[in-house]
This record gives structure tokens, C-alpha cells and sequence, in this order.
């Protein structure tokens, strides 16, 4: 089992079949109406206008080389492998990241330009998520287009230069606005909140774990807080967010 980061990725690059071309191009065809408005550009924008930041802190997105080629890793298809080198299986589910993304991106706070996602991996590699990009709605093919983008750092737009996903330096506060508040998500939290009532002008930053055991422990916080007396999925805490900042913002 050969494991690799994005700060030491092989010269080498995986596409999915024969093709050469750019992964996005695997789910082109199913661009949709409704992309994000009024996205934040200049620095004073992106310091003061009014937006919620989620951080997916720990998510499992790790490469595999499997024969000729590299696979995400996966507890589903690569459990002998770790459990063989003593890894925790719970430690390879990028599918919580599949359906965090989906939940965020699909949202209409997302499409109202009022939406930022930070991917942050267990291996310390930070990707920013371009509110423009659409996530691909199979699993196999989010794994094929994850491994890319490891691999490669970047993932251009079919149609221009954009960069729909890219790797960048971390850590994560160098590209968060001046001033801005950030909150933790725990369900062992012992305030539990209406998150509505952080749907005020300006930006704010919630932090979200997305594995499947354990607590998530950054630094960058100012405090913790619980939104349901019960516990959640990663997924549904990123759309119990969503939904209350359209709320509290008026997006229908």
C-alpha cells in the first residue's frame, strides 16, 4: 500500500479510461442553470460582505496506488489493504465529503453568491472550492475527479481558465476574512444554538468535521457550539446551516 500527499505526488497522473482530457469534462454534461451571484472578488468585498465560510476540517481524501493506477482511498474497497498496515478502517470515507459538498454547492445560499467551502484533509493538504463548481453526482466519479485534483493540485472549468478546485497554502485563517467570527460545530457542546442568529451582515466561519468518529480540534476557533440537541451527520449539519442562514438572509 503506497500512500502519498499532495506535497509529494508522483510525476504521474490517473484519468479515468482512456481519455486525456480534463475530469470536469466527465460531468460537463450535466451543468445546470442557477450559478452563483455576486461572488466576492476584491479583498474589501470578501472582508465585509455578508457570507458563511464552512471548513471541512479531517476529510478522509487520500490516494492509493492500485496496480497501474491510483484509486481514493476507500474503506469500502480497500479495507484488506488497511487493516493489513493497521489503519482504522473509519479513517478512509471520503463519501462524507461527497455528500458534504453536495448538500453545500446544491444549496440556494450557494447559488445566491453567499457561500465559501474550504476543504481541509486529515493529511494537511487545504483545497478551496469555487462556488461555481458542480460536484459530480456519482461517487465513483467524485473519487476519479478527487484523485486529480490531488495529483494535479488543480481543477480547470470546461469552458475558460478558471480553477473550479485548487490546493492551496495552508493554513486556512491566510485566506479567511479580517475580523471574522469562527465557530465549531459539536454535538458535546454545552450550548446548544439557533444558528440563525448568526445570519447578520458580514462574513462567519463554521467549522464542520467531515469523518465518521471523533472530534475535531483546531486552534483558529473563538468557541464551540451545538445545533441540535442530537447528533448529526456532517451532511445534515451542512444543510441545517445552509438552511438557517437562507433564513435569516431571506434567500427563497
Amino acid at each position: 500500500l503506497h500512500l502519498f500527499n499532495s506535497n509529494k505526488c508522483p510525476t504521474s497522473l490517473f484519468v479515468m479510461g482512456d481519455e486525456r482530457k480534463r475530469v470536469h469534462n466527465d460531468y460537463e454534461e450535466e451543468q445546470e442553470d442557477g450559478r452563483p451571484q455576486k461572488i466576492p472578488k476584491t479583498l474589501a468585498e470578501k472582508d465585509t460582505k455578508k457570507r458563511l465560510i464552512v471548513i471541512l476540517e479531517n476529510a478522509n481524501l487520500e490516494t492509493v496506488k492500485a496496480g497501474r493506477n491510483f484509486e481514493l482511498l476507500c474503506s469500502d474497497k480497500h479495507k484488506k489493504q488497511l487493516t493489513k498496515y493497521g489503519r482504522d478502517v473509519g479513517s478512509a470515507r471520503p463519501d462524507i465529503t461527497h455528500q458534504c459538498l453536495m448538500m453545500l454547492l446544491d444549496s440556494p445560499l450557494n447559488r445566491a453568491g453567499l457561500l465559501q467551502v474550504y476543504l481541509h484533509t486529515e493529511r494537511n493538504v487545504l483545497i478551496e472550492i469555487h462556488p461555481q463548481t458542480r460536484i459530480p453526482r456519482t461517487f465513483d466519479r467524485f473519487c476519479g475527479l478527487m484523485v486529480q485534483l490531488l495529483h494535479k493540485l488543480s481543477i480547470h472549468a470546461a469552458d475558460g481558465p478558471m480553477k473550479l478546485m485548487k490546493v492551496i497554502k495552508n493554513p486556512v485563517t491566510e485566506h479567511l476574512p479580517t475580523g471574522c467570527r469562527k465557530i465549531g460545530t459539536s454535538y458535546h457542546s454545552d450550548q446548544c444554538v439557533n444558528v440563525r442568529q448568526y445570519a447578520k451582515d458580514g462574513p462567519v466561519v463554521f467549522v464542520v468535521g467531515a469523518m465518521a468518529h471523533g472530534k475535531v480540534s483546531v486552534d483558529y476557533v473563538e468557541h464551540e457550539v451545538a445545533i441540535s440537541g442530537y447528533p448529526l451527520s456532517a451532511a445534515l449539519t451542512c444543510a441545517k446551516l445552509c438552511t438557517a442562514f437562507e433564513e435569516g438572509w431571506g434567500i427563497c
